[in-house]
């Protein structure tokens, strides 16, 4: 009997699988999000090349991309290079994060309300950068401020909502409330500052990516690097909270501990993408969405979740710097214009 090429697709591979053997080692893979995210890399691949082309300076996709490897025109290399691209990156990485910690806490919670930005660790993150920003005493650099924060308002939404397994409504509304208060917080620090003081802050306030700091970014993109693999590893587990606990439990998932992974990794994902754009919450709603839409199945879409988030930030930013040119609008803003209405359209629409 002859052995299978490792390159031949088999037979008995179930439908709407790809299934890849050689000897001992067998992979499944489902075509539907396999798809997806290869649409949604395509897709990131073009915006990206479209956000280092326009703006103010225009420029054709060769230069632009000659320009991002230091190659032509000195001009060119500093508008691409020193402007367009470290704000390119940033929206790749803070969107994939973002959109990441969102599915993670969405499928935590089992409720797709249930994001950092609604829950109110991006508000908690975000006052204590601000402190750090603003000078109230603390010498902390912004990321692990922006971590402080995040950690104190998961555990009072947590807390106050009866624990890590609670779900419903019940976590939101203690989610709303604890990201309120600090909202009130981050107000009253800007409020008792001088103006040159709160002008520094204000990106954080409402999500931007002009001249984010190449440390901050730097610290999250490792983030990313080490958080992607662990979510990916954790996909098994998430599936099976759809289930009751004693179902999961009886699959053989240890349910509290994937519980609790998938809670600080939402929450340090949130607090790194925080520390460089601020909060732009909106993108781990609409990103999540747009990754189960396009994977069409009942798994929960984590990587591309990722992709999603990070296309829908560099199109928001790159609409907020080009269609009102030369005036800028922050991304925060842009993403706030967007998703406004399409959660106003989740909580109105019928269930089905």
């Amino acid at each position: 009997m002859s052995r299978p090429s490792p390159l031949d697709p088999l037979r008995s591979a179930p439908t709407g699988t790809l299934w890849w053997r050689h000897g001992k080692l067998s992979l499944l893979l489902l075509r539907a999000p396999l798809l997806a995210a290869g649409i949604l890399l395509l897709a990131l691949l073009m915006a990206s090349v479209a956000s280092l082309m326009l703006g103010s300076a225009g420029l054709g996709p060769w230069d632009a991309f000659k320009a991002a490897f230091g190659h032509g025109e000195f001009a060119t290399v500093f508008v691409v290079q020193e402007l367009r691209l470290p704000r390119l990156l940033a929206g790749i990485a803070t969107g994939a994060a973002f959109s990441l910690a969102g599915c993670l806490m969405q499928t935590l919670a089992g409720n797709r309300l249930a994001t950092p930005g609604i829950i109110g660790i991006d508000n908690g993150a975000t006052a204590f950068a601000v402190a750090s920003v603003v000078g109230m005493g603390i010498s902390l650099a912004p990321p692990v401020m922006a971590l402080s924060g995040a950690v104190i308002a998961t555990a009072l939404a947590f807390g106050l909502s009866g624990g890590i397994g609670t779900r419903g409504y019940r976590f939101l509304v203690a989610g709303i409330g604890v990201g309120a208060l600090f909202g009130a917080g981050t107000q009253l620090m800007l409020a008792r500052v001088s103006i040159d003081a709160a002008n520094s802050a204000y990106p954080w306030t409402v999500g931007s990516l002009n001249a984010r700091d190449a440390d901050s970014l730097t610290w999250l993109g490792l983030t990313l690097l080490i958080g992607v693999p662990i979510a990916l590893w954790l996909g098994r587990g998430l599936n099976t909270l759809r289930f009751t606990d004693r179902v999961a439990t009886g699959l053989g998932q240890p349910v509290s501990r994937v519980r609790l992974i998938t809670l600080w990794l939402s929450v340090v994902l949130t607090a790194a993408a925080v520390a460089v754009a601020g909060p732009v919450g909106m993108v781990a709603l609409v990103g999540p969405e747009i990754a189960r839409y396009l994977s069409r199945h009942k798994g929960v879409p984590l990587l591309a979740s990722a992709l999603a988030g990070a296309l829908v930030m560099v199109l928001a930013d790159l609409a907020g710097r080009t269609l009102l040119s030369p005036l800028e609008i922050p991304v925060g803003i842009v993403m706030a214009v967007v998703g406004s209405p399409y959660l106003l359209w989740i909580l109105l629409r019928s269930p089905r």
